[in-house]
C-alpha cells in the first residue's frame, strides 16, 4: 500500500500524490502573493506554503484538485506542516480521482442507515416521527455522506451521520439511566441538531461553506426546514410539542456566542448540547493523538479553546476516527 502524509515522520522528505482540501491566497509582508494549502489523503490533513505563488498558480491549484507533492514534514511551533519543494497536478496514472483522497466515517453507509432507522422507530410522539422522517428523506444522500463539519470533529465522509450516531447511542445510555428523559424528544433532537449541516457546507470532497452556510448557518436552515415540513404534513408549528422540538436544535449549541439564538431550557435540550460536545471533543481529540508520539504533547486544539492535551506513555492505543472498523 502505498505511504500516506502521516506514514512519514516528521523531518522526512516525502513525494506523493495529495488533494487540496483548501487553497487560501495570502499577501506576504513582501507584498508577493502564497497560497495557505491544507492538504489531505485518507490519513488526515496537513497545512503547507506554497511562496511567490503565479497566477497561473492560483488559478491552476484550485480546491478539489488532486497534486503531486515533493516536499519535507517539519514543525512548525510544535504543529505539523509541510514544506514544499515542487508542486504539479497529478496526472491519470499517479491517481488524481479526489474521492479517493478523502477520508471516511468508520462504519458504511448502510450499517449507518439501517442503525438510524432503528432510532426513528423509538420516536413515539407523532409530529416529531413525521417530521424527522420528512427531512431525512429530503436530505438521506447528504445526511450519510457529508462532513459534520469543515474541520475540528468528523470532518470526514460520512462525519455527520457517524456524529449523529454517536449522539444517539449516548443518549440511548442516558435515557436509560435517568428514566425522567424524554426519550423521544431526545432523539428527535439528536438526529435533526446538524442536519442543516446538508445545506451549510458544500459535501466531502473540499469541503467549503453554502453561501447559506455563511450567512444563515446551519441552526437556522435547520429550523427552517422544521416549519416548512410542518406546513407541508399539516401539522400546527404552534403546539406545545413542535415548540419543544425547535427549541432542541435552536439551543444545541448551548451558549448564544457559539451561535445558539437561545441557550437550554429543557432537560433534554442541555444533554443534547451536553452529548454533542462530549462526542465532538472525544472526535477531536482521537484524531489528535494519532498524530503525536506518546510522551508528548499535541498541537494547540482551537475546537478545545487552543489547548494542548497529553497522550500518555501508557500503552494506551487511540484509534483513527476514520478508519475502517
Amino acid at each position: 500500500m502505498a505511504k500516506q502524509i502521516f506514514d512519514y515522520a516528521n523531518g522526512a522528505e516525502l513525494k506523493l500524490p495529495v488533494l487540496v482540501k483548501g487553497a487560501e491566497v495570502r499577501v506576504a509582508k513582501n507584498g508577493k502573493k502564497f497560497i495557505a494549502f491544507t492538504f489531505q489523503d485518507p490519513s488526515g490533513h496537513i497545512t503547507a506554503k506554497f511562496w511567490d505563488a503565479s497566477e497561473d498558480d492560483i488559478a491552476q491549484y484550485q480546491p478539489g484538485v488532486v497534486v503531486l507533492l515533493s516536499g519535507k514534514r517539519e514543525l512548525y511551533q510544535g504543529k505539523p506542516q509541510l514544506k514544499i519543494y515542487t508542486l504539479r497536478l497529478a496526472t491519470q496514472e499517479e491517481g488524481n480521482d479526489p474521492a479517493n483522497f478523502v477520508e471516511h466515517a468508520p462504519e458504511s453507509q448502510a450499517d449507518m442507515g439501517e442503525e438510524l432507522n432503528d432510532f426513528i422507530f423509538q420516536i413515539t410522539n407523532a409530529n416529531w416521527n413525521r417530521i424527522v422522517r420528512r427531512l431525512l428523506a429530503d436530505h438521506k444522500q447528504q445526511f450519510l455522506t457529508y462532513p459534520a463539519a469543515k474541520s475540528n470533529h468528523h470532518a470526514f465522509a460520512g462525519g455527520l451521520a457517524f456524529h449523529t450516531l454517536s449522539i444517539l447511542r449516548l443518549a440511548k445510555s442516558v435515557a436509560g439511566q435517568y428514566s425522567q428523559v424524554n426519550k423521544s424528544l431526545l432523539y428527535a433532537g439528536a438526529i435533526l441538531h446538524d442536519l442543516g449541516k446538508t445545506m451549510e457546507l458544500t459535501g466531502p470532497v473540499s469541503t467549503e461553506y453554502t453561501m447559506e452556510g455563511n450567512m444563515i448557518g446551519h441552526i437556522v436552515l435547520v429550523d427552517e426546514a422544521i416549519v416548512e415540513a410542518a406546513q407541508s404534513l399539516k401539522i400546527d408549528i404552534h403546539a406545545e410539542d413542535m415548540i419543544m422540538l425547535r427549541h432542541m436544535i435552536l439551543s444545541h449549541h448551548g451558549l448564544l456566542e457559539y451561535g445558539s439564538p437561545v441557550r437550554p431550557e429543557l432537560l433534554e435540550a442541555q444533554i443534547l448540547h451536553d452529548l454533542d460536545e462530549l462526542d465532538a471533543s472525544i472526535n477531536m481529540l482521537s484524531t489528535a493523538y494519532q498524530h503525536v508520539d506518546p510522551g508528548t504533547f499535541t498541537e494547540r486544539l482551537f475546537g478545545m479553546d487552543n489547548r494542548r492535551f497529553y497522550r500518555p506513555t501508557n500503552g494506551q492505543t487511540y484509534p483513527d476516527p476514520s478508519a475502517e472498523r
